[in-house]
């Protein structure tokens, strides 16, 4: 690909302000599901063992930043916090891990001791998918489809990723949690009173047959509105921000008239997006799936179904 069109990708949140000229090459070029592409490896060659890719793609690179960024912040802050709170950054974080402890977990587990036992888990578990949704906005050298010279060196073209909009993270997010309150459920019950305690007491034996089936799928489903709820809204996000930002005039821009006056409405409407995104859905996502995970561990040790 020419210089020309590399900087262009590079540069789609503004491209639908560029003149027609030259554009209709690029959206011959222009693939919106490269952002989303993890085949390649940002540095070094592919890296196989058994069979399992241990390349460093721009997926493992972002989740472990948010891992990173997730125990420094939190570490950081733990070792400044004193009595009375000596700076908003330290009265925001107080503010959260109360709103954590207050609405996600004791109004969701009744149970005191299992609440406070549970609460550093999904503490971390909101605080790390917030992070990463975050920065999930955040532009980074990982597009290595395009890549700009510097120095003699290839470096991948600036652009928008997020692990949660990777269905593998939520999915293992999910795995987790779903052990979790199996595995503390009966722990507290038995084996068996955690089974008898998928259903209602006091139902009548003959429609037993129907009903546990119908649990026990449910239990399995949970798998998948946990992780297809968090993989979803960020995917859908990040693609409207991508076509919104300048894609849809690169898509549009062969014989498009007043490609200029579109590039500026959308991009209008890209920053929207970007800022809806970022400041509500990231938070938003978290709470979802944290309070779920709270939700599914109180009913598993909650003594009525």
């Amino acid at each position: 690909m020419k210089l020309r069109h590399r900087a262009l990708m590079a540069a789609t949140p503004f491209v639908g302000l560029l003149a027609a000229p030259g554009l209709a090459s690029a959206a011959e070029e222009f693939k919106p599901d490269e952002e989303f592409d993890i085949s390649e490896p940002l540095i070094g060659p592919h890296l196989e063992l058994f069979g399992i890719d241990f390349s460093l793609n721009k997926a493992v690179l972002y989740v472990i930043l948010a891992g990173i960024l997730t125990v420094l912040t939190l570490v950081l802050i733990a070792r400044r916090m004193q009595a009375r709170p000596n700076g908003r950054a330290q009265t925001v974080v107080e503010w959260a891990f109360e709103f954590v402890d207050s609405t996600i977990v004791k109004d969701n587990i009744d149970d005191r001791k299992t609440a406070r036992f549970w609460f550093p888990f999904i503490a971390t578990l909101f605080f790390f998918i917030w992070i990463s949704n975050i920065i999930g906005y955040v532009p980074l050298p990982t597009n290595t489809h395009h890549t700009f010279n510097v120095l003699g060196a290839d470096i991948p073209s600036f652009a928008l990723y997020a692990a949660t909009a990777n269905i593998s993270m939520p999915l293992i997010l999910a795995l987790v949690v779903w052990v979790s309150y199996n595995v503390v459920g009966i722990r507290r019950k038995g084996l068996v009173g955690y089974v008898k305690g998928l259903v209602p007491s006091g139902l009548p034996w003959w429609i037993l047959p129907l009903m546990y089936p119908i649990e026990i799928l449910s239990h399995f489903v949970r798998l998948i509105s946990l992780s297809l709820r968090l993989y979803a809204n960020i995917l859908a996000g990040h693609l409207l921000i991508l076509f919104m930002g300048g894609g849809l005039v690169v898509l549009l821009q062969p014989g498009l008239v007043g490609a200029g006056i579109l590039g500026i409405a959308t991009a209008a409407v890209g920053i929207v997006f970007f800022l809806f995104e970022l400041t509500l859905v990231a938070v938003l996502q978290a709470f979802i799936f944290s309070t779920l995970t709270a939700i599914y561990i109180g009913g598993a040790v909650a003594e009525e179904h």
